[in-house]
């Protein structure tokens, strides 16, 4: 049983570029060598056979046959909008290669590579899944692949299905896997291309090629619908603080996005906070005073956006978080004997350096047991889980009554705190992500027919729509750098975060003091997929003002 809606959808014929119109038999133009992001001779060193390709452009050819090729694809990661269109994609693209052609979906991401997991996606299996959100075709995962056991497993497992190229579909820690496996198995003559696509609708896996990752344009449509709906309500009733935590795990491209199209009272940027260096008490000074302004208009109700990451940018709490990362470390043993929560909260506060101490008890009661409690596999806090925005309403509060006992402030404050994720993640992809998906698979499969390996697909100039679109491909080993990570230096994409000096930011830099007092409020309404272009086919506000 399918609804109305995607029974409609499920006709949508995506939109390619021009030099995808005749197969993924394509003609390739080469560029000049590339180079890393950043530490260079390291990544050289550590790719050697991957390291220095050139960027690829793609223009039409006559579209003849190739050799058939096996070709495996993976999902990993956290779900987006469009993941669905990118297998499609990659279907379409090795059958206009060679009908003979074969795909196999390993299951639950990573792991089913490792577990040799699988099904033959055949044309029944794609046909109920084109235009569809979600990842449920055949699941993901995030076991990461970056040991050389699991390398020649999966090679194994390849072997098997006479698998030629393995397409791996995810956001920068997947893509930086892929590059890993792509190294190792020309390095190796293993004979297996490795191409990736860009997906993370946290946005923050772009660059210069990757002018957005995948589901971004989606997810930040369904998030602007529910916050204009709020804004709405907070109107209609006026007597609520709406205080929105949105995903975004270390940017807050999301944030800015959703500000961009609904004009809240308040948006707080990690990025600018960190630059800043801004306290825990400057963020609630800023927000106290917004709402003492609106106040003094007789207007007791607003919206906030908070970016799911922020406490991790305020430097004073990610120094703590630090510490409490080692202090609970090193007391592992101790620590899992206390029973309840405050015997948690009053052993770490007892033990905690002077600093340390101050900020940990300033923070709300829950806070402070979130930040004992939730721990992830490696015993580091689970950032993602504390729940800043009830933390910030909370402390928000607690100003506002100071300032009303010193004179500067009379209103009423009555809050409700909402966080906005898994809402947007598997929504059916917006008519631009169907396309850019669609589009991104199709380049996974021009690669593979063009023989390259460790390169992501590029398409790009989406602000002028898919007849202009540009297609190719990247080398992975541009996008990289070298990161700190669970005590040693490894390679990584670099996240790309909020960009201060940027035009999107700078957008909004500028309008952020009027829609602070004003009742200016946006409503965007939900996702259009029938219609005018105008109103079906839009880029998101970043894009547009990115490619201004």
């Amino acid at each position: 049983m399918i609804s109305a809606l995607q029974k409609a959808r499920a006709s949508y014929a995506p939109k390619l570029p021009v030099a995808l119109r005749n197969g993924a038999a394509v003609k390739v133009v080469e560029g000049a060598p590339t180079t890393a992001v950043a530490d260079v001779e390291k990544i050289r060193n550590l790719f050697a056979a991957t390291f220095g390709s050139p960027v690829l452009t793609f223009e039409p050819a006559a579209g003849e046959s190739r050799p058939a090729v096996n070709v495996g694809v993976i999902l990993s990661g956290g779900q987006a909008p469009g993941g669905h269109n990118v297998i499609a994609g990659l279907f379409d693209g090795i059958k206009s290669l060679n009908p003979e052609s074969r795909l196999f979906g390993f299951l639950k991401g990573p792991d089913g590579l490792v577990k040799n997991e699988y099904q033959e996606l055949t044309a029944d299996t794609i046909d109920a899944y084109r235009n569809t959100g979600g990842f449920d075709m055949i699941g993901s995962g995030r076991t990461k692949l970056e040991t050389e056991e699991q390398f020649e497993t999966a090679l194994k497992n390849c072997r098997e299905l006479n698998i030629n190229a393995l397409v791996i579909i995810g956001g920068d820690d997947s893509n930086t896997n892929a590059c890993l496996l792509a190294e190792y198995y020309k390095k190796n003559n293993c004979g297996i291309q490795v191409i990736g696509c860009p997906k993370t609708i946290d946005g923050d896996l772009k660059n210069e090629w990757i002018e957005t990752s995948f589901g971004f344009d989606t997810a930040c449509r369904v998030y602007s619908e529910l916050i204009g709906n709020i804004g709405r309500d907070a109107n209609s009733a006026k007597k609520y603080w709406h205080f929105i935590k949105l995903m975004g795990r270390s940017a807050s491209h999301i944030a800015l996005e959703c500000a961009l199209q609904t004009h809240p009272n308040a948006a707080i940027i990690s990025e600018e906070v960190a630059e800043k260096g801004m306290t825990l008490k400057e963020i609630v000074d800023y927000l106290a005073g917004i709402v003492a302004a609106r106040a003094a208009k007789k207007c007791n109700f607003g919206v906030a956006l908070i970016p799911e990451g922020l406490i991790e940018f305020v430097p004073e709490v990610k120094k703590l978080i630090a510490e409490l990362n080692d202090l609970l470390a090193a007391n592992a043993d101790a620590f899992a004997q206390l029973a309840d929560a405050e015997a948690k909260v009053n052993f770490v506060a007892a033990r905690l350096s002077e600093a340390g101490a101050a900020v940990f008890t300033s923070l709300p009661a829950g806070i402070q047991a979130q930040l004992c409690n939730d721990r992830d596999p490696h015993g580091n806090v689970q950032v993602s889980l504390i729940e800043t925005e009830k933390m910030l309403a909370q402390m928000v509060g607690a100003r506002l009554k100071e300032m009303a006992a010193e004179g500067k402030y009379n209103g009423k404050f009555n809050t409700q705190t909402h966080f906005f994720g898994y809402e947007g993640r598997c929504a059916a992809p917006s008519n631009f992500d169907a396309d850019y998906c669609y589009s991104l698979g199709y380049t996974a499969a021009a690669l593979i027919g063009a023989g390259r390996t460790g390169y992501m697909a590029s398409v790009r100039n989406n602000t002028r729509g898919a007849d202009n679109w540009i297609v190719g491909g990247i080398p992975i080993t541009m996008m990289m750098n070298m990161e700190h990570r669970h005590g040693a230096d490894k390679p990584v994409i670099r996240k790309a975060l909020v960009e201060l000096d940027g035009k999107p930011f700078a957008a909004f830099a500028a309008v952020r003091e009027q829609w602070a007092v004003e009742t200016d409020y946006v409503y965007p309404g939900p996702i259009q997929y029938f219609g005018p272009s105008e109103v079906c086919d839009l880029v998101t506000k970043t894009l547009e003002l990115e490619k201004a």
